[in-house]
């Protein structure tokens, strides 16, 4: 499967992204260049590997949660641009 200049184009719109045409080659080049790549490691012996959707043994690891003091409210307002009865006031969205 080969990406055209037309997919690009298609993806480009899709992201809300404007590309000149030297981009929209250059990006068709580069998808068609992963996708070979993945060819190439669709052709690995993977016999005996067990599957894994993490490569190194490391797991999460989190922090006691641990209650501190937070920042008064007149100091957290202090550089605030707009703020309405000790909260911080945003634009309207609807």
């Amino acid at each position: 499967m080969a990406i055209s200049v037309k997919d690009v184009k298609h993806i480009a719109s899709l992201a809300c992204i404007d590309l000149d045409e030297a981009q929209e080659e250059r990006f068709a080049r580069q998808f068609n260049s992963i996708l070979e790549y993945f060819k190439e490691l669709d052709g690995l012996n993977t016999e005996g590997v067990e599957p894994t959707y993490h490569v190194i043994g490391l797991n999460n690891v989190f922090r006691e949660d641990v209650v501190e003091p937070s920042l008064p409210q007149e100091e957290a307002l202090r550089n605030a641009p707009k703020k309405e009865k000790g909260y911080f006031k945003g634009p309207r969205i609807v």
